[in-house]
């Protein structure tokens, strides 16, 4: 029945020029609660053809001096018996104009904030991939496609898991020229909507800017005359808006 679907579903299709898959996986950051295991994200296909994502993870790690690497995680095993953040499935096909979801599911010690890059990749399936299409799908989804779109473009997400004890510790300093938050928590806050503004003409902004701040970190920034400054602190569901000038 499964497989039938497949099939059905690829050779109904009708396809333009320019046919191809479109997707949209929604906010470029989730964050996990320490009170949650599991996070549900949907992917959107926009576009007029079938969408094959196949969803790709690696762990970020931090050095002391702020350099980062990535480790992709290990997918062999059950999902019972691997650990990290692990999506569940990680091979979607979502239908033209459609959407599908995958769950983000995280085993493993939280004694520490964790991050992971969440890559969902488009691709025109091979048996290596481990869709479930036969031969002569795959052929056919090939041949629906317009020359030129087998190279798709990926999207990533960066993924926050908070630790079971989360801890928010925000301490803010400033003098008459410089401004800083310090986090001296345990889970990364967020300057959310910054921006920065002429005092007598507020159509004069730049650009409205996400400024995350991991334990430990500082994020600051010098007090220019005639300009203020708006934006909210976020620590978790709880949120502040701030006012320097």
């Amino acid at each position: 029945m499964y497989r039938l679907a497949i099939a059905t579903l690829i050779g109904a299709l009708t396809l333009t020029a320019h046919a191809a898959p479109i997707i949209n996986v929604g906010p470029i950051f989730d964050y996990l609660d320490g009170t949650h295991s599991t996070y549900l994200k949907r992917i959107y296909n926009s576009g007029d053809s079938t969408a094959f994502v196949r969803v790709n993870i690696s762990e970020i790690l931090y050095a002391a001096d702020g350099t980062r690497r990535e480790i992709p995680i290990d997918t062999q095993g059950t999902v019972h018996e691997r650990t990290g953040l692990i999506a569940s499935p990680a091979r979607l096909i979502i239908p033209a104009r459609g959407m599908q979801t995958t769950r983000l599911l995280y085993r493993g010690e939280r004694d520490r904030e964790r991050y992971y890059r969440v890559r969902y990749v488009p691709v025109v399936p091979e048996k290596e991939d481990q869709f479930a299409v036969s031969e002569e799908e795959r052929a056919a989804y090939k041949a629906s496609l317009s020359a030129g779109v087998n190279v798709m473009a990926s999207y990533g997400a960066i993924f926050f898991v908070r630790p079971t004890s989360t801890r928010f510790d925000t301490r803010i300093e400033q003098t008459a020229t410089r401004y800083s938050v310090h986090n001296a928590g345990n889970s990364t806050l967020m300057l959310d909507h910054f921006r920065d503004c002429s005092a007598s003409d507020e159509r004069n902004c730049e650009a409205t800017r996400l400024h995350h701040v991991m334990p430990g970190k500082t994020f600051a920034f010098d007090k220019v005359p005639g300009r203020v400054y708006r934006f909210n602190v976020t620590e978790g569901s709880d949120q502040r808006g701030m006012h320097v000038d």
